[in-house]
């Protein structure tokens, strides 16, 4: 399926993991425009209201519920214009995922930059209706990209969405819910279909993130775990996932700032704090109503 310009720059102006702020509420007077003209000014109208209308945090942190409701209420937008389209609802999903992620203090770096928060896990308290609604909109999604691979089991789009939902429920089932071995099924089924899409499209550069992301992050485990990982068909070569991260980094539309976001991570691992906030600096230039940005920003010494 092949999305108008406008089209395609309104999703992935709120695709990245910390996105989520990035909309606005101007999207009920653009319902009803169905035809291939109107959806496209439907598109310029949703991104000028996503810049003008959206809340401003660059003083002051806007409310989550605020957030998260213009948030659905864009990706209902888009569902309507492109009803068929599975990246709607696999949006929609990353949506429940980084607000929840947000509410239980998971956004941060600092949660990603010590390990003890991977090796002796704090207890969260996840919000059911949350998940429940994830769930419903990855079965959603799940359903409009089986339909259209079984008719054309190439669709780039289709293959897309079936990638970002097995890496929105990896994250949901390993980093929320702390069901490991769930998340690492969905993980290696994520980077299998993110390297056929990549066979199919090798300009397809967002598809190098899921191979970029099982590589990096599992290499961080210890060197017995990584054996047993391996084992299991999963991916542990730091060097090739931080490449793969580098090409969504300079390559990449939907996914570009959060390929970015996660070097930027790697570099404060590293203890190079000096790249890590020349990322920082640059996201927040290109988002400044992302609060999240920001306030990494403002972490660094």
């Amino acid at each position: 399926m092949k999305r108008t310009y406008h089209e395609q720059d309104f999703l992935a102006s709120d695709m990245s993991i910390l996105a989520v702020a990035n909309f606005s509420i101007g999207v009920c007077r653009c319902l009803a425009m169905t035809g291939a003209g109107e959806r496209r000014r439907a598109g310029q109208i949703l991104r000028r209201d996503a810049l003008e209308k959206r809340p401003n945090v660059g003083r002051k942190r806007p409310d989550r519920a605020l957030v998260a409701r213009a948030a659905h209420k864009t990706f209902s937008g888009y569902a309507h214009l492109q009803p068929n389209d599975p990246v709607g609802p696999a949006s929609d999903a990353a949506a429940y995922l980084f607000a929840e992620m947000d509410r239980l203090h998971i956004l941060q770096s600092e949660f990603f930059t010590h390990d003890d928060n991977f090796r002796h896990p704090k207890k969260l308290n996840p919000d059911r209706n949350a998940r429940q609604a994830f769930n419903l909109s990855v079965a959603q999604s799940e359903k409009l990209a089986g339909s259209a691979l079984a008719s054309s089991p190439q669709d780039r789009n289709a293959l897309f969405a079936s990638l970002l939902v097995h890496g929105l429920r990896s994250d949901y089932d390993g980093l929320i819910d702390k069901r490991y071995l769930t998340a690492l099924t969905d993980v290696k089924t994520g980077r299998q279909i993110a390297e056929k899409l990549l066979t199919i499209d090798p300009t397809f550069y967002d598809a190098h993130l899921a191979v970029g992301v099982e590589n990096y992050m599992l290499s961080l485990k210890t060197a017995p775990l990584r054996w047993f990982l391996q084992l299991a068909g999963a991916e542990t070569d730091r060097t090739r996932g931080l490449e793969r991260l580098r090409i969504t980094a300079q390559k990449g539309n939907y996914l570009k700032p959060y390929a970015r976001l996660l070097l930027a991570v790697a570099a404060l691992r590293d203890m190079d704090k000096m790249q890590a906030r020349e990322i920082l600096q640059d996201l927040t230039k290109q988002f400044p109503h992302n609060h999240l940005y920001a306030e990494e920003l403002a972490r660094l010494p």
